[in-house]
């Protein structure tokens, strides 16, 4: 009998809320089936995306917002699948028809604009979108491609200026069909009037359309997708493929934005990145699981030859449950933070902006919505370092394609910079955080006095207290320098800003820890979960001890005590290994759980003729 099915009922039902989030069972087998369906029609690369795009639409609502629960498991369960597929998918729903959804303003309901949702929707078309000039560092924020209105027609003719103007994306599947969310500069009368989304036809099932240029295959290794650079040549667009948000054009001209500027408009028209960022989470945390499980795995079948211990398995030695356990351990946070990121979004609904309205500085992530944005650096890093780990600690089974760990690990590495670059939102988070003020007088430094590294609840008041502390330290450096002045001011500062950025985004994780722990019923359970959550924290301060010792959050003897308290807590969750293992994995036809150096299953072998 496995672990699970010796559990009540109750306890597995609150494993699966933990795991995939408050989905329907019949969903996940739905879901489950969709993702194991071996019975796609054979044909290009192309064609065969698109299949699988449309079995996974089949599982989402028809208000594709209307369940984010829903579609963060979509986009997890494909990840840990398929990386390039979940790519593919998060580009294809989140961002293209999460534009077309959010950004339109649901008015004319063109036959046009109709026939175009259902195809995205179906799996028809593939969906694209284009925001990345490749010519130019923080492209976002000067936007050149532009879509000048003819007043006689009252179409929009989009251009790219130049070839450093050129976007980047996904878009080199010439043979289907696919359909762009494209970010232009809107020009009328000829006066900027900021960056809007218009969708484009780039192809059909004969090839490019009149007017769009593609470059030759950009090969991405780290994580294989189409990738072109695109042009467009005087392309003319219908007035219903601007997605105008709000804003309108009278017939004499006159044109009018409820965002009230330039910058708040291109805070608008980004806003669909919060559904991107909330996701990001739930993918992180799955492959991040499953991850984890295999390094597990792998480290208690396999035997070691060592002189000091012959034959003992791999985990016996304390170097290998640190990081494996401790991976699991990070596994288990994502798994808090992916709740923590998708209820902010849900109560955030389709605000254009964060509440803070924080201006723009070295992108515009963190005027689009600080948390969130923090919420997707945070969560990339982590799961990067969780699959390179797991990756190292199974040695060579860790590099093979089948295991599936280089591809985990190069989606998240390469989503480091994809989809807001993490280190630029945590430069503009630690530079708000300072602008912001001075944080007053702090509480009792951490650990709070009877609370010892091996309480869930020690690193969430560390990772607090760090963060005041190093505004505090921020602020009195910056206003050592002119504040008229503001690249003298923060080019020095800007390492200490992407710390406490970071620091920030690591409290939001922690304290999601401590939320999801209070709301588990079953005590074995949270025994198991509860040491983890310690782990983490303690690995976390580990990883932050020189910044920790640095500003005297934490004493050298704090420090000293982590290796202590990192063994007593793998202690305590290697017994509920079989448990936690359990819980974590998904179905072995969606990924494999063991990291097999053999793969007999899939090996055929050849032998030579003998005399």
């Amino acid at each position: 009998m496995t672990p699970l099915a010796s559990l009540p009922t109750a306890t597995r039902d609150e494993i699966q809320r933990l795991v995939h989030g408050p989905c329907d069972p019949a969903f996940l087998s739905e879901l489950h089936q969709a993702l194991a369906a071996d019975d796609i029609p054979a044909g290009s690369a192309g064609r065969q995306l698109l299949q699988r795009l449309g079995l996974l639409g089949d599982t989402l609502p028809h208000d594709l917002f209307d369940d984010p629960a829903r579609l963060a498991a979509v986009h997890a369960w494909a990840a840990v699948a398929d990386p390039s597929l979940c790519l593919a998918a998060l580009v294809h729903h989140l961002l293209c028809l999460g534009s077309i959804v959010q950004l339109g303003d649901g008015s004319d309901g063109s036959d046009d604009m109709v026939s175009r949702i259902k195809a995205l929707r179906s799996g028809r078309a593939k969906g694209v979108y284009l925001i990345t000039e490749a010519g130019g560092a923080n492209s976002h924020l000067a936007t050149r491609t532009r879509a000048e209105l003819d007043p006689e027609t009252g179409e929009f003719v989009l251009h790219t200026p130049d070839a450093r103007a050129a976007k980047f994306g996904s878009a080199g599947t010439l043979d289907v069909p696919q359909t762009a969310v494209v970010l232009a500069r809107l020009v009328t009368e000829g006066t900027d009037r900021g960056v809007f989304a218009f969708v484009v036809d780039l192809t059909d099932d004969e090839g490019l359309l009149p007017g769009v240029e593609v470059s030759s295959p950009i090969g991405l290794g780290a994580l294989p997708l189409d990738y072109v650079q695109v042009r467009f040549h005087h392309v003319r667009l219908p007035h219903a493929r601007w997605l105008a948000d709000g804003a309108g054009i009278a017939p004499d001209g006159t044109f009018h934005d409820p965002a009230g500027s330039v910058e708040r408009r291109l805070q608008r028209t980004l806003r669909v990145g919060q559904g991107l960022w909330a996701t990001l989470p739930a993918v992180a945390a799955a492959t991040s699981r499953q991850s984890a499980v295999q390094a597990c795995t792998y480290a208690q079948g396999r035997s070691t030859q060592g002189k000091l211990a012959p034959g003992v398995p791999l985990l016996t030695y304390r170097t290998q449950q640190r990081a494996v356990l401790g991976a699991m351990a990070d596994a288990f946070a994502l798994t808090c933070a992916a709740h923590g990121a998708r209820v902010l979004w849900e109560e955030s609904g389709a605000t254009p902006a964060d509440r803070s309205g924080a201006e723009m500085g070295f992108s515009p992530w963190t005027a689009v919505h600080q948390p969130l944005a923090a919420y997707k650096a945070a969560a990339v890093r982590l799961a990067a370092r969780v699959s390179a780990e797991c990756q190292r600690r199974c040695g060579f089974s860790g590099h093979l394609d089948a295991n599936r760990l280089a591809a985990y690990h190069g989606f998240h590495h390469a989503f480091d910079a994809a989809g807001g670059d993490s280190q630029l939102i945590l430069y503009d988070i630690g530079r708000a955080l300072v602008e912001a003020g001075a944080p007053g007088p702090a509480a009792d430094p951490p650990p709070p006095a009877g609370t010892p590294p091996t309480s869930a609840h020690w690193w969430p008041a560390v990772a607090r207290r760090h963060q005041h502390d190093l505004t505090r330290y921020l602020t009195e450096r910056s206003q050592a320098t002119d504040p008229g002045a503001p690249f003298e001011r923060w080019n020095p500062l800007l390492e200490d800003a992407g710390l406490l950025g970071e620091i920030y985004a690591n409290a939001l994780v922690a304290e999601d820890v401590t939320r999801t722990l209070s709301g588990i019923r079953d005590r074995e359970l949270a025994g198991a979960l509860r040491a983890l959550a310690a782990l983490h924290g303690v690995t976390a301060a580990r990883r932050w001890s020189g910044s920790l010792l640095a500003l005297e959050t934490l004493r050298p003897a704090d420090i000293r005590a982590l290796s202590g308290a990192v063994d007593e807590l793998c202690d305590e969750i290697l017994p509920r290994l079989p448990l936690l293992t359990e819980a974590f994995a998904h179905p072995e036809d969606i990924a494999p759980t063991a990291c097999d150096p053999a793969l007999p299953a899939t090996l055929t072998w050849t032998r030579g003729d003998t005399a």
